[in-house]
């Protein structure tokens, strides 16, 4: 068996490589592993896919950075039998690891490496793939702008969540679009927001999907119609606490349900973000992939639903 750990060097305050290495030289001799630094956007998906390309034994990637680099290393492993993937959480946003209990389990390099697999569901966005969360309209443009503030030390982290929300108050809140679920319309016109969700928080602290299950066959569809920016403000913590789909103040504005497909299209082009990838194009095939990525589970990592 293969121990690959996979490190973002500019996700995070600052670059974890060291670290990481220090953590594995500590193990000592027990187990045998290998570092890959990424070297760009897109290079641990180009990295980890060639690795698998010429898998003759079980191989195991850690993605050591955010939930950007766990997206781009499960792009990578998708559809290898011989693979199998962790999560080493030292990134800007760890939004995938909060459906276990968060970052703690999965700090123990030695309970992950020694750690059992589980199958888990992927959403499959035409022809990629995202593992915790999909958003168009108000989030997708806010992720977005997340990456500008992030590069003011005021707003690193989960902190540049805020001031993209604020920016993209002044120009999100309408976006055109037309969605099929599961082969029946079911909206069109203007909305605030639609969340495809598999795991539970987006934005560091938002529970957008407090009934989200990895394992169903199904995904989250929660959409928001366009409400006005005071309202915005007075519903925000519910959305931030996960109360929103009970809400009596959002029957007017909330639709939700669960589906395995949906399709989403709109007559100009928009952006569509993937667990904080952002994808431009005007027509997107959004879908559960059952059982489609074996995740490594270390000890004391488990759902804690509420």
């Amino acid at each position: 068996m293969r121990h690959i750990f996979v490190v973002n060097p500019h996700s995070g305050p600052q670059d974890a490589s060291a670290s990481v290495r220090r953590e594995l030289e500590a193990l000592g001799g027990g187990f045998a592993w290998e570092m890959y630094t990424t070297t760009g956007s897109g290079d641990a998906t180009r990295y980890v896919r060639s690795i698998c390309a010429n898998a003759q034994e079980e191989v195991r990637f850690y993605a050591c950075g955010g939930d950007g680099t766990l997206n781009e290393v499960i792009n990578g492993a998708a559809g290898c039998a011989q693979a199998a993937v962790g999560c080493y959480p030292c990134g800007s946003g760890n939004d995938f690891v909060k459906y276990f209990g968060g970052k703690a389990a999965f700090l123990d390099l030695k309970a992950q490496m020694e750690g059992g697999c589980t199958p888990i569901d992927l959403i499959r966005v035409n022809e990629r793939y995202a593992v915790n969360v999909v958003n168009i309209g108000f989030e997708a443009m806010a992720a977005h702008r997340m990456v500008s503030f992030r590069r003011f030390p005021l707003f690193r982290g989960p902190r540049s969540y805020y001031p993209a929300v604020a920016v993209t108050l002044i120009d999100g809140l309408k976006n055109p679009f037309r969605l099929t679920v599961d082969g029946a319309p079911f909206f069109a016109g203007d909305i605030l927001l639609c969340t495809f969700a598999n795991g539970e928080y987006v934005g560091g602290s938002f529970r957008c999907a407090p009934r989200a299950d990895l394992t169903d066959g199904q995904l989250e569809v929660c959409m928001v119609k366009p409400i006005s920016r005071l309202k915005f403000a007075k519903l925000i913590g519910l959305y931030q606490r996960g109360e929103h789909l009970d809400a009596p103040q959002l029957r007017d504005f909330l639709m939700y349900r669960r589906a395995a497909k949906i399709e989403v299209e709109s007559d100009q082009p928009f952006m569509i973000c993937l667990d904080g990838e952002i994808v431009r194009g005007q027509r997107f095939t959004v879908e559960n992939a059952p059982g489609a990525l074996r995740l490594i589970l270390p000890a004391g990592a488990a759902h804690h639903p509420a």
